[in-house]
């Protein structure tokens, strides 16, 4: 029995290494036709002929490429160029972070650890490249938080909209997509896991204007303190609620 598993497991493989390759020529066949995000891709039999592949293999590779958001199959219509977004990162982030145990400390410490890298990296950046009136926008959203927590509401997407404002003046649109992959994947487990952020509004709010206060005044070092103090508020809280300390 155990060698007829293994022989059986033998046959597999080739298999998966067939349709892992038959992905790859659709990706390539997108990149060489320059075909755009919503562009409709070539038919079943096209592919097939065109690869040299059976239908069921075509069908299984583009339902796999589907699931990355590379392609869009809709079904009666065709199958198109996906906008092969940061949702397959996220749910698989997600996922792997709730499989950890309830009271596992570091469940979201790694997620945090990578926002908090790309962060403090990003402001030394941002700092060179926000304007007065960049900086204006910025402290009336810190102002929205603060009468948002006076009025005892809570304020995420707030929170959400000042760190996406603040490097928006780099123009780089990989970074607002990598944020709010992180941010989502933080919301998703911390509310599966009853977890809140900053022990108290006016502490976020006081750590989001000591940014501001320091990006007016060209201080980078102190912008990257503060914003490290941001994100530790956030590690230390999320350890003390998965503990079961409030």
């Amino acid at each position: 029995m155990r060698r007829m598993s293994q022989e059986t497991g033998n046959r597999r493989r080739p298999g998966r290494r067939v349709s892992s390759q038959i992905q790859r020529d659709v990706m390539q066949l997108i990149l060489d036709r320059k075909l755009q995000p919503g562009a409709p891709l070539p038919t079943e039999t096209e592919l097939m002929e065109d690869l040299g592949v059976s239908r069921n293999s075509v069908r299984e590779a583009l339902k796999a490429l589907q699931a990355l958001d590379i392609v869009d199959i809709r079904h009666g219509y065709g199958t198109y160029v996906g906008q092969a977004s940061l949702t397959p990162l996220v749910d698989g982030l997600t996922f792997r972070t709730l499989a950890r145990p309830d009271g596992d400390p570091g469940a979201l410490a790694e997620i945090l650890q990578v926002r908090e890298v790309l962060e403090e990296g990003l402001i030394r950046r941002a700092a060179a490249t926000l304007s007065d009136a960049d900086l204006d926008r910025l402290e009336a959203v810190v102002d929205r938080m603060e009468a948002a927590g006076k009025a005892g509401e809570p304020f995420p997407e707030l929170d959400r909209e000042f760190h996406e404002l603040l490097y928006a003046p780099l123009g780089n649109a990989l970074v607002p997509q990598l944020l709010g992959a992180f941010w989502t994947v933080f919301r998703r487990v911390s509310g599966a896991r009853g977890w809140t952020d900053d022990p108290s509004p006016e502490l976020t709010v006081r750590r989001h204007r000591d940014i501001v206060t320091a990006l007016r005044a060209h201080d980078v070092e102190a912008a990257q303190r503060a914003m490290a103090d941001h994100f530790r508020g956030i590690e230390a809280r999320a350890a003390q609620e998965s503990r079961g300390v409030g």
